[in-house]
Formats: structure tokens, sequence, C-alpha cells
């Protein structure tokens, strides 16, 4: 522990002209002392580490000393990848493998490019979860993070409803999707996808499976989502829509099937197009196609023109 810390210190020396004992200590997760009796040990062990006294004092490597201790580990580059994903990779059990890599990174710099992460960090932070929802970390996604960075098959209960299965899950990779991590993992013979979630006991086996060459994780998922997404859409709307409506419908409604509605769409003499919408159901058509106002008739089915009759009339009660 001590001597992974030694060498993080003189990374850190390395990469800075100097730094303070207490800018050290924050880094280090140490008390000064620990930094003082740290900085003795290295000019003990002849790294030059010189201390300069006073106020505006601090540590610093004399002599042009650099270290070859900069090459990356695997787990070490591989979570660099992911540095655009602090949470991801706190969340993962990830952020002391790729803090390490990014010093490693540094000291191989230039001078005159260090100051780089620190230029990008101010200017481009990614934040995955949507608005209005505190992102919850699953409590097992450490351990299947660990099973899929080494390929090996996992035992799982899993939530389904009111009922918990079992499964043998061979773990091929992880998503963040709007805050929510999921697992694609293979079941048989099959690929699936699992919300972490929803995992309520794993256990990492000794056997690893082999990883197909070709797996595509992006393109897998985005198939994926694309097939879940068109899933849902099970109810059909007939519409008679403005220019203002049709320009509307894709950020009121699901943007593809809004897209294929306009696409097949026919317009009549006043510009107005009449279109056939797929949505999730009448519920959730209702609060979609409401926010159009005018803007959007329904024509069919007629229990949902129905309700938006009663809505207008509810409102012109409500404003005269």
């Amino acid at each position: 522990m001590r001597a992974a810390r030694l060498i993080k210190m003189v990374l850190l020396l390395q990469s800075r002209p100097s730094m303070t004992a207490a800018e050290l200590a924050s880094e280090l997760e140490v008390s000064e002392r620990t930094i003082t009796r740290d900085a003795l040990a290295l000019s003990e062990a002849g790294v030059p580490v010189y201390a300069d006294r006073g106020r505006a004092g601090g540590y610093r490597l004399i002599g042009g000393y650099r270290t070859r201790l900069t090459g990356l580990a695997r787990g070490e580059a591989e979570a660099l990848f992911l540095s655009g994903l602090p949470g991801a990779l706190r969340d993962m059990g990830l952020a002391d493998a790729a803090s390490a890599a990014r010093l490693k990174v540094s000291a191989a710099l230039l001078p005159s490019l260090r100051d780089a992460p620190e230029s990008v960090a101010q200017r481009f932070h990614l934040d995955a979860p949507g608005w209005y929802q505190e992102p919850e970390t699953p409590e097992l996604l450490a351990p299947i993070a660990e099973a899929v960075w080494d390929d090996r098959m996992i035992s799982a209960r899993y939530r389904r409803g009111d009922t918990e299965v079992e499964r043998e899950l061979a773990p091929y990779g992880l998503v963040l999707k709007a805050g929510v991590w999921y697992l694609c993992a293979r079941s048989g013979a099959a690929i699936r996808t699992y919300r972490v979630d929803r995992f309520t006991a794993v256990a990492l086996g000794e056997e690893r499976f082999d990883r197909e060459e070709d797996f595509d994780l992006p393109a897998f998922w985005a198939d994926r989502a694309a097939e879940f997404a068109r899933s849902l859409l099970r109810a059909e709307v007939v519409l008679r829509l403005s220019e203002a409506g049709a320009r509307r419908l894709p950020y009121a409604t699901d943007r593809a099937a809004a897209e294929e509605a306009l696409a097949g769409a026919a317009k009549d003499a006043e510009g107005r197009v009449t279109a056939t919408l797929l949505v999730e159901n009448e519920e959730v058509a209702f609060g979609q196609l409401l926010a159009l106002g005018p803007e959007a008739e329904v024509l069919a089915p007629e229990s949902l023109r129905a309700r938006f009759a009663e809505a207008a009339r509810g409102l012109a009660a409500l404003y005269g």
C-alpha cells in the first residue's frame, strides 16, 4: 500500500512544477505528516525530492528527474478509455485505476502539455442521468463489472415481476442509459439485456467464457433499444395535423414513429396532413398529443377523440 502511494507521489510531482504538503495530502488521502515521512523515504531511496520552506513552499523534483514507472497496466489502460465517465468509473470500482492511468499519462507528457487534462475537464463534462431523477448505484454493479472485465461466468438471481429466477450468465457488457445500468449477457444460446438494479444476488464463478470476437456492444445495444422502443408501440391513432402540428409531432411523441407516420401521410388542399401514428396506448397518446393543442385533431379511435372533446369542453369552461 505504501509503495503504491510513494509511486503515485513521484508521478504527481513529475507532472507538476511543485505541490504543497496539503495538496499532496489531499490527492493521496493521507495526513501532511505522512507526506513529510514519505518525502524523506523517497529522498533516502535516491529520488531527488526537494522541500521549499515557507508559506509559499512545497515539494518538487530537482535535476530533471523522471521516473520510468509510466507504463500502463492493462486495467489502467482499459479504465483510461472511460475517464470521461467519472461517476460510472466510481460505480464500477475503477476510480483508482483510472486515476493511476491519468497520472502516468500526465507524467509522460511534455511539460508544455501537462495542463491538457485540466484544460479539457474545464471545458467538457458528460452527465449521463436524465433530469429530475437522483441516480442510484445498483448494489451489485461492482461484482458484475468485475465479471465483465474478466470474462467470468456468473450465477445470478434476477427479479422478474413478483418472482425471482436463477440464471447462469456470460456477461458481455454493461450499458448506462439515462442513469440506469443494463447488463448484456448470454443466457443459453441468446444474448439478452437485464436491468442491473433487478439482480438480487450475484456469484462470480471460476469458469471463464469465450467471448465472440465479432460481438459489437454499441451495435447490439442500438438494435435492442430500437426493438424495445418499437415493441411498446401497440396502438394506432389517426391524426389530422396542421403544418405546425406536423413539425412538432416528433418532439411530442416517439420520434421514429412520428417520422414514419409523416412519411406516409396524405396532404389535403388546405395543407393539413392525415397520418397514422403508432403509440404505446391511448392514455400515453392523450398526454402526448394534448401538447399539440389545436394543431392536431384525433380522427380515430373514437374513444380517444371523445377524450379530447371532453378536455376541450373543460378548457373552454375554465377559460370562458
